[in-house]
């Protein structure tokens, strides 16, 4: 996985190679305009993923796809997730031996289409808890409208990690990161599937202290608000509702 900051100008519409992203910064020496965007490009999660963008691909093979994605993701977003030490009896002797601290973290999909991504998760940490935001983007405005909202009531004692497959506008991600903001939970994080230079840039002008991790950075945004050359609409391709 290959952390970088990511400047985009604001008429700019190109795509940067998660190399070219870390140059560009490293040669302009200036702040960026974004909290720290990860890029997670092991082979297994870009073999699936260009398995995935064929439009060809069954609807049983995408949603078993994303599935097996989002398990590798959250091997990589939950790295940094605190340890203490409990004691433990093998069946030769007794030691102290590292097991996770705290309350279990809560992972928070995005209707609908973030509950491909959650269910992969929760294979790799079925004990977490389940929060769910729903939104719809507004197909005239592209503007996010919410239209349900239930997280765990003592998520301010909980790490959050939010799933939506495609950081396109940020406009429904932003909206549901500010919602679940208002219930203060210990961090947040959000993890997508794929996402445009657009909607990064936009994402990280909202909120700064959020990392993102994706599984690829594409182009551009078309005039629809679709990430190009992306993999289409996740939600109708998971649930094969188109």
């Amino acid at each position: 996985m290959l952390h970088c900051r990511f400047v985009l100008e604001s008429k700019q519409k190109k795509y940067f190679s998660n190399q070219e992203i870390c140059r560009h910064n490293l040669e302009h020496n200036r702040d960026p305009m974004q909290e720290t965007f990860s890029l997670v490009d092991h082979p297994l999660v870009q073999h699936k993923l260009t398995l995935m963008r064929d439009k060809n691909c069954p609807t049983a093979h995408f949603r078993q796809l994303i599935r097996e994605i989002a398990l590798l993701l959250a091997y990589e977003v939950t790295r940094d997730l605190p340890l203490a030490q409990t004691e433990v009896e093998t069946p030769l002797e007794t030691m102290q031996a590292p097991i996770l601290a705290g309350k279990k973290l809560c992972f928070i999909s995005v209707l609908r289409a973030g509950n491909g991504l959650l269910e992969g998760m929760l294979d790799l940490i079925p004990s977490a808890r389940v929060g769910h935001i729903g939104l719809y983007r507004d197909p005239d405005t592209l503007q996010a409208v919410e239209y349900y909202y239930k997280v765990p009531e003592d998520i301010s004692e909980r790490q959050a990690i939010v799933v939506d497959p495609m950081l396109a506008t940020a406009n429904s991600l932003s909206a549901a990161i500010t919602r679940l903001k208002q219930d203060r939970p210990v961090k947040i994080k959000v993890v997508c599937l794929l996402a445009a230079p657009e909607g990064v840039a936009a994402f990280g002008e909202a909120h700064p202290d959020v990392p993102v991790y994706t599984a690829a950075l594409d182009r551009e945004l078309n005039d629809h608000g679709y990430i190009l050359p992306g993999l289409g609409d996740a939600g109708d391709r998971i649930y094969g509702t188109r």
